[in-house]
């Protein structure tokens, strides 16, 4: 006992030890098949790569006995041997495993099958549990519909179809079909299913598993007939369409390298009880060897049958059934189109119960085909494509379907010998009994349908649209509808066609059907879903092109093919070209006339009573005909092949005059129908026209007589009561009396008598008549005949009612429910159409209702809306009263009247004087003297739009009256605000001033109204004078407008006048100034000499400089001072500025002489500010000395002698004045040094005068300056005042072009800085600047600086300031190189730099726009900038992110030179450059909106403040600030101003133009001033040495003066 012990120890670490790849991890899956009927599965996760066959028993002991606690249902045949020691699994290939499990010999995530003997002998055939075919739940949801028999057999069918046509070619594809009353079988030779995941037998019998749905994309787009049975659609065909034809099915199968044979078993009781989405639905199953008769049928060795037990059989006939199996598979069992021979195939072989459909002779098909005419058919191939990229047809395991083919063939089946082809094979299909219920002439479906070769049974179409010509008119119309049903059409279609679930149709709801079933030139004009190709003869064709030739193929067919009736029994007469082809129904220009005609062995004669059945043919409908036959009509001479034949017949009633005439004049004969009818030859045909013999005739004519209308009448009161219809009209009514519902009237033979005493209905007085009645409502207001109207027109046809038929029931209370509310007269007239029956009239008179609805006034000879002015009268009012049907009614009494004026404001006034008085017949009330008073109009200005209202006493009846109310004429004004006394200054502006005029009635005037202003001291700073019309407030606004011109403490005064009158007046006194000194005026002064820097000014009542007095003629405010004096001569002309209010004067010249000394300063506009000042000049002793050469000139110092060299002079004595004295000297040293001195003094003060001159010239430029810039300051300051601030903040912030190319010009080492610089007249000579389109920031603009600034960034300056070059060869001619490889300087760009004065350093991007990859998607074309058409982002929520303002590509705004920018392939610089430089860039509000929508950012994003995301996870943080970025231009919706704002924009820019350059001068006339200020100081030092210097020789020479004057004789 220990020996196998430790043997299986032994073993056990042999397995360990070979268990060399253990870390694998590997799942192997086993289905085990147990010897008593029970099948249980085995998954073993990662075991080691062998195992003891023991401890693999264990484990399927184990699961065994786990299934069946799971399960209660199963119910073992025995117990199993376990521990027999005789057990072994055999797999699939019949191997045998007894001591090792050797999993390497398995592979893993497949299933394995294995067989378990337990060495007891007995073994199981079936197991249970042992496929598991539980479908998806929404499955069970789309099963089809009921089957029946043979639609459920060829589900089946389709299923072997579709495994054979796999088969190669040495294998045999045979299909066999057996039925007997205890089961039924079919067999198919195809590839055969096994118990292997890739091919198991489960996929047949589980719902929705099936592989064959995968195929269907391969039956698309293949030739006709499309001969590939890719059927499966739905997953679900084998199971439920064998339990639609037996209780229970058997599936066995066999693969060609498999040695068994593989069951599946179903029950119809099992599928129903596990329909529960919750439960499973497993089945039997087993594992056989193949039967002899299984071999020799499928000789390849893989088969499938499926055996059916229990059928449900009940009256099948074989033969039927055979013939319908032939009709659906016919293409598969015989097709002669397969062949490039032209040979009939047989692709399959078909048996049912052992007979080849091939040779069964029946079947619609057949027989159909026997019948045709062998001419050319008319083909037509389609192609159908939806017209939207979203799926159009849904298939459930499947995906989208946009493509579906079809092909049509029209086979025309000719009339023979008199007989439709058609009615033949309807007739023998019915021998036969394969007939169908359709009637030919109604019915019959002459369109048929193949979907993949398969035919579709319920597809019967009567006719599609381009066939049909039932609706068509013209001179071919008739023979084109009778040829048209000689036609049947037989479609084949591919798989982009759905069929049912029942596969017996075409899905109704899918597109491509409905646009197939609509074919034809309808279809094509209103489909929007789905478009078709048609192609004829391999040629594409319009749908115009296929009606046309469709119309010439039926024309050919018929005249090639059809034999209709040769010639009738009698001679016939020959009529050439009748004239009224029309109506006798032909088209041939030659008729046969025959009075007898032999049809279907019947002879029918002229002169025979027929009776036509309703529905015969075109134009009988509604009732049966009974008529006289007259002629019979054939086309053609004798013997033509394809003429018609009509019947010529007299209706009964018609008269014998009236009929059809065949008439013979001069040798010509004619053919006139008259009112004769012209009937199709096969009326006769279809067996609706019979004969008839003389009785029946005879009382059809009695019942003709007896129905002959002679009057209408009106059914009355009691009769309408007794049929329970309110249907009797009254002779008066009054309007609120309501008309009857309904109006009965009926026709009166001739024997009724009016004047009957019985009142009750009799049914013999009622005549039955088919002709319709019109019923006619007149109505009139007034006795006039020009009054009456037409105001309604009914048309019945008769009805019954409680059994009396007849009845023309007109409805009035649906039609026209306002009968009666009218007042007046109402007609009511009956008549017949087409008949000589007498009309019936009634008259009703309708009087108005005594119920008031409302007033009206009345509008003859008024006016729609009244204009009044407040304080005046209303003109008369005439009032009428109207019921609620507004019928005018008298007044009943002159009651209390009340009048108020009702604003849209709610304001109302009422009105107390006026005067009321009602006409003699009370119809009218007239109202007048109404005086309208109100100060309330300023609530409806500017349009005073109001409404009086008139109402009774108690305003149960008012109206309301349009008006205009006016204010009234101007009365009084109230000024604001009050103009106060101290703010009037002379030259001053009153700013706010406002005139308010009111009328009497304190309501503001009218606007528009003309006033007159007389002014005092005031002045009209506008040039419109002093008329002024008032405003839309009623108001006359003078702000800034007055300006103050009465002196200083002067009296002003304006006024208001209107027509002539004085109605304002308002008197002023202007405040008071005085003209001062403020620098102070010495009392004496040295004669002769200057009062310097003497400061006036202007001072109020306060003593407080007044500011405003400021000099400024550009403004047209003149301030200067002027001085004079008497006894001085000064320059009137010389003016003082006032600057704020001062004065200053910077010298006033003093007299020579001594005395009082008065000068007067006065305002040069202005004389009553004046000022006198008074100085005496005294004389200061000093002397000064001149030396000249040879004398000394003493000097009196109020000569004002300038220091000059005096020539010289001999030594004498010259005369001289009485305040000069001349000495002459004699040589001496001292003489000599000071001479010397003197001259270097005097070259010295000639430099300090010009020095000083030039100083002064630019002080005085300077002051110009300065004040030139001050006034261009001010003038700015205005222009900017006047414009909105945002905007003119929004245009000071723009970054123009000129902007962006002096910065790029800035960088004047660069390519672009060269592009930007080269002047125009280097152009024509540089072949390659054609072809450069500039650098990138000059391409195009965008809307914002924002926007601008954040793209540049995006970018980087290298990129902004690449060159783009439309062509390669452009690229190339930009730079030159030397044979070693380096860069040309002396050619190319770099030659142009060069000649600028400039060179390129370092490298520069260059972008070639024919090498860029474009854009190819959609383009906005009505966009003229060509943005791309690309789709907004969309979050994970299907909504668009927000904050997102669009694509950056499509917010550069390229300018129109650059619009035409286009490379040889037609893309712009948008598809181009600006998509190669954004691609997809995304552009958000801010960075917080472009964070959330991170989730749909693929190719980066940008905010307006500054967030940059790129693409693969890079982020730009920080803050940049790019100097090189877009030009920034305004929308057209910002830059739509109005003129006057640009007129002051383009002034701004003048003026800040100018003061550029005013600054500009200023600084260099400082700079100037500087630098001869310094040199001036320079020689002032200089000049001071000298003096210094010169003190002790001067004193040397006084010295020796003196010593020659005391010498000198007296």
């Amino acid at each position: 006992m220990e020996q196998p012990n430790s043997c299986s120890k032994s073993k056990k670490r042999a397995l360990e030890e070979d268990d060399t790849d253990g870390n694998v991890e590997r799942d192997y899956r086993f289905k085990i098949l147990l010897p008593n009927g029970i099948c249980v599965g085995l998954v073993m996760r990662s075991p080691k790569p062998r195992m003891l066959f023991e401890d693999f028993l264990r484990l399927v002991n184990n699961e065994y006995d786990l299934t069946l606690r799971k399960s209660k249902s199963m119910k073992p045949t025995r117990p199993i041997q376990w521990n027999s020691g005789r057990a072994y699994v055999e797999d699939a290939n019949e191997n045998k495993i007894r001591n090792i499990m050797d999993f390497k010999k398995f592979k893993p995530y497949k299933c394995h099958m294995l067989r378990l003997y337990d060495g007891s002998g007995e073994i199981a055939n079936t197991f249970e549990n042992m496929w598991d075919l539980t479908p998806d739940t929404d499955l069970l949801m789309e099963l089809p519909e009921e089957y029946t028999f043979e639609t459920a057999l060829a589900d089946l069918i389709d299923n072997s179809l579709q495994a054979v046509w796999t088969n190669g070619k040495d294998e045999r594809r045979l299909i066999s079909v057996d039925i007997a009353e205890d089961r039924i079988s079919i067999f198919d030779t195809g590839p055969g299913m096994d118990g292997s995941d890739e091919n198991c037998i489960v996929k047949w019998g589980k719902m929705g598993a099936s592989l064959h749905r995968s195929y269907k994309v391969k039956a698309i787009g293949s030739k006709p007939p499309y001969l590939t049975p890719f059927f499966g659609m739905f997953g679900y065909g084998g199971p439920i369409a064998s339990m639609h034809l037996g209780r229970s099915a058997l599936v066995s199968s066999k693969t060609k390298v498999s040695t068994k044979v593989y069951t599946l078993h179903l029950k119809r009781e099992d599928l129903l009880a596990c329909s529960d989405s919750e439960l499973t639905w497993r089945t039997k199953g087993g594992v056989r060897a193949p039967t002899k008769a299984e071999i020799e049928k499928s000789p390849h060795g893989s088969f499938t049958k499926v055996q059916i037990s229990k059928p449900k059989l009940k009256g099948m006939d074989q033969f039927q059934l055979m013939c319908k199996l032939k009709d659906i598979y016919f293409p598969y069992i015989q097709c002669d189109e397969v062949s490039k021979m032209g040979k009939t195939t047989r692709p399959i072989e078909f048996q049912v119960n052992g007979v080849d459909l091939a040779e069964v002779e029946g079947g619609e098909v057949a027989i159909t085909n026997l019948h045709s005419c062998n001419g050319p058919e008319f083909v037509l191939h389609l192609q159908f494509f939806s017209k939207q990229g979203s799926a159009t047809t849904t298939i459930p395991g499947s995906g989208p379907y946009q493509e579906a083919n079809a092909r049509l063939k029209c086979v025309y089946f000719p009339i023979k010998e008199g007989r439709e082809s058609i009615e033949m094979i309807m007739e023998k299909l019915k021998s036969e009994g394969c007939g169908v219920t359709e009637n030919y002439y109604e019915s019959f479906t002459r369109v048929s349908i193949r979907r993949l070769g398969r035919l579709l049974p319920d597809a019967r179409w009567v006719l599609l649209p381009f066939m049909d010509f039932r609706q068509k008119k013209g001179d071919k119309a008739s023979l084109l509808k009778r040829c048209s049903m000689r036609v049947k059409c037989f479609i084949d279609t591919d798989a982009g066609f759905n069929p049912t679930h029942s596969k017996t149709d075409l899905a109704q709801k899918n597109p491509f059907t409905t646009t197939l079933k609509n074919f034809g030139v309808r279809l094509l004009k209103e489909e929007k879903e789905i478009n078709v190709e048609i192609y004829r003869a391999g040629k594409l064709i319009t749908p115009l092109q296929l009606e046309k030739d469709y119309q010439d193929w039926l024309l050919q067919m018929h005249d090639l093919y059809d034999e209709e009736i040769n010639c009738g029994e009698d001679q016939p007469v020959l009529v050439i070209n009748p004239r009224n082809k029309k109506t006798l129904g032909i088209t041939s220009d030659v008729v046969r006339v025959h009075q007898v005609l032999k049809r279907k062995g019947t002879t029918w004669k002229g002169g025979q009573k027929i009776k036509v059945l309703k529905g015969a043919c075109a134009g009988v409908h509604k009732n049966n005909i009974y008529a006289t036959l007259e002629y019979f009509l054939i086309e053609g001479f004798q013997g033509d092949a394809g003429g018609e034949a009509r019947i010529i017949c007299r209706p009964l009633g018609l008269p014998d005059k009236n009929g059809c005439v065949l008439a013979v004049n001069d040798g010509i004969t004619s053919l006139d129908i008259c009112s004769s009818l012209s009937l199709p030859i096969n009326v006769i045909d279809s067996g609706k026209c019979v004969c008839m013999d003389n009785i029946d005739w005879d009382r059809q004519v009695e019942k003709q007589l007896d129905k002959t209308p002679s009057t209408i009448d009106l059914l009355n009161t009691t009769q309408c009561q007794e049929l329970g219809i309110d249907g009797a009209l009254p002779v008066n009514a009054n309007a609120e009396q309501a008309p009857p519902r309904k109006i009965v009237a009926v026709i009166r033979p001739a024997s009724f008598n009016s004047s009957s005493p019985s009142t009750n209905l009799d049914q013999k007085y009622i005549v039955k008549n088919n002709s319709e009645m019109v019923m006619e409502v007149k109505f009139s207001a007034t006795n006039i005949l020009k009054d009456v109207r037409n105001i309604y027109t009914s048309r019945v046809t008769p009805s019954s009612c409680k059994g009396f038929q007849g009845l023309y029931i007109f409805n009035l209370e649906c039609k026209f429910p306002v009968f009666f509310q009218t007042a007046g007269a109402y007609t009511f007239s009956f008549h017949l159409t087409e008949s000589s029956c007498k009309s019936c009239e009634r008259r009703i008179l309708v009087k108005g209702s005594s119920k008031i609805g409302k007033w009206r006034l009345l509008s003859n000879k008024q006016r729609s809306e009244f204009n009044v002015r407040v304080g005046s009268c209303f003109p008369p009012l005439s009032i009428a009263c109207y019921d609620i049907y507004d019928n005018r009614i008298p007044f009943a009494s002159l009651s209390e009247v009340m009048v108020k004026l009702k604003t849209s404001k709610s304001v109302s006034v009422y009105e107390h004087k006026f005067k009321t008085h009602l006409s003699a017949d009370k119809l009218t009330l007239n109202i007048k003297d109404i005086m309208i008073e109100s100060n309330e109009l300023d609530t409806i200005r500017p349009h005073y739009k109001a409404s009086l209202e008139i109402s009774s006493l108690h305003e149960l009846v008012s109206m309301s009256i349009q008006c205009q109310v006016t204010p009234g004429p101007l009365k009084h004004v109230i000024v604001r605000p009050p103009i106060l006394e101290n703010i009037l200054l002379l030259g001053s502006v009153i700013k706010e001033l406002k005139l308010e005029m009111f009328d009497a009635y304190s309501n503001h005037v009218e606007e528009g109204l003309e006033v007159k202003l007389n002014v005092d001291g005031f002045c009209c700073e506008d040039p419109f004078g002093l008329k002024r019309k008032v405003d839309d407030c009623g108001c006359i606004d003078l702000g800034g407008l007055l300006k103050v011109t009465a002196g200083y403490g002067r009296s002003a005064s304006f006024s208001v006048l209107s027509e002539n009158e004085i109605i304002f007046m308002q008197e002023f006194q202007t405040e008071n100034r005085e003209l001062r000194v403020s620098s102070g005026v010495p009392e004496c002064c040295t004669a002769g000499s200057l009062l310097e820097d003497v400061v006036f000014e202007i001072v109020d009542s306060k003593g407080d400089i007044d500011v405003t007095v400021h000099d400024d003629e550009k403004s047209g405010q003149s301030h200067t001072l002027t001085i004079k004096s008497v006894s001085v001569s000064m320059e009137d002309s010389v003016r003082y500025a006032f600057r704020h209010g001062r004065c200053s004067v910077p010298a006033i010249p003093l007299p020579l002489n001594e005395g009082l000394f008065c000068i007067v300063a006065a305002h040069s506009r202005y004389s009553e500010l004046h000022l006198s000042v008074k100085v005496a000049p005294i004389f200061f002793l000093m002397i000064i000395f001149v030396i000249t050469n040879t004398a000394l000139i003493i000097d009196d110092p109020y000569a004002q002698i300038p220091v000059v060299a005096a020539p010289e002079v001999k030594p004498e004595i010259q005369a001289s004045s009485s305040s000069k004295m001349v000495v002459p000297l004699e040589a001496s040293p001292s003489l000599k040094n000071v001479d010397n001195l003197m001259m270097t003094v005097v070259g010295s003060e000639k430099e300090i005068v010009k020095y000083g001159l030039r100083i002064k010239k630019y002080e005085d430029k300077s002051k110009v300056l300065t004040y030139q810039k001050a006034r261009i300051e001010q003038m700015l300051f205005g222009l900017e005042a006047s414009i909105e601030p945002h905007i003119l903040n929004h245009l000071c912030s723009l970054t123009t072009k000129e902007e962006i190319i002096k910065r790029i010009e800035s960088k004047d080492q660069s390519a672009a800085a060269i592009l930007c610089g080269l002047n125009k007249e280097f152009s024509p000579h540089i072949n390659f600047m054609e072809e450069v389109v500039g650098p990138v920031a000059l391409i195009g603009t965008v809307c914002t600086n924002l926007l601008s600034s954040v793209l540049a960034e995006y970018l980087g300056e290298d990129q902004m300031l690449a060159v783009v070059c439309r062509s390669f060869e452009a690229v190339c001619a930009l730079e030159m190189y030397e044979k070693n490889g380096e860069v040309d300087f002396t050619c190319a760009l770099h030659a142009l730099a060069a000649a600028l004065g400039k060179s390129i350093v370092g490298r520069f991007n260059v972008i070639c726009l024919e090498d860029i990859s474009p854009y190819t998607g959609v383009i906005n074309g009505s966009d003229l900038q060509r943005r791309l058409a690309l789709p907004d982002p969309i979050l994970p929520s299907g909504n668009v992110p927000p904050g997102f303002l669009g694509y950056a590509v499509n917010t550069i705004n390229l300018d129109r030179p650059h619009l035409q920018t286009m490379t040889l392939a037609g893309y712009g610089l948008r598809e181009t450059l600006f998509y190669r430089l954004f691609g997809k860039l995304q552009i958000y509000r801010t960075r917080e909106y472009m964070i959330q929508a991170r989730a749909c950012i693929n190719y980066g994003a940008v905010s307006l403040d500054g967030g940059i995301l790129r693409e693969n996870g890079i982020i730009s943080l920080g803050h940049g600030s790019p100097e090189i970025c877009f030009p920034v231009v305004l929308s057209d919706a910002e830059m739509h101003m109005s003129p006057e704002i640009m007129k002051k924009l383009k002034r701004i820019e003048e003026c800040k133009s100018e003061l550029d350059k005013t600054e500009c001068l200023i600084k260099g006339n400082s700079k100037a001033h500087e630098k001869s200020l310094k040199k001036f100081h320079k020689k002032k030092d200089k000049y001071t040495k000298l003096l210094n210097s010169i003190e002790p020789v001067r004193l040397e020479y006084q010295s020796d003066v003196k010593k020659n004057l005391d010498l000198s004789p007296k």
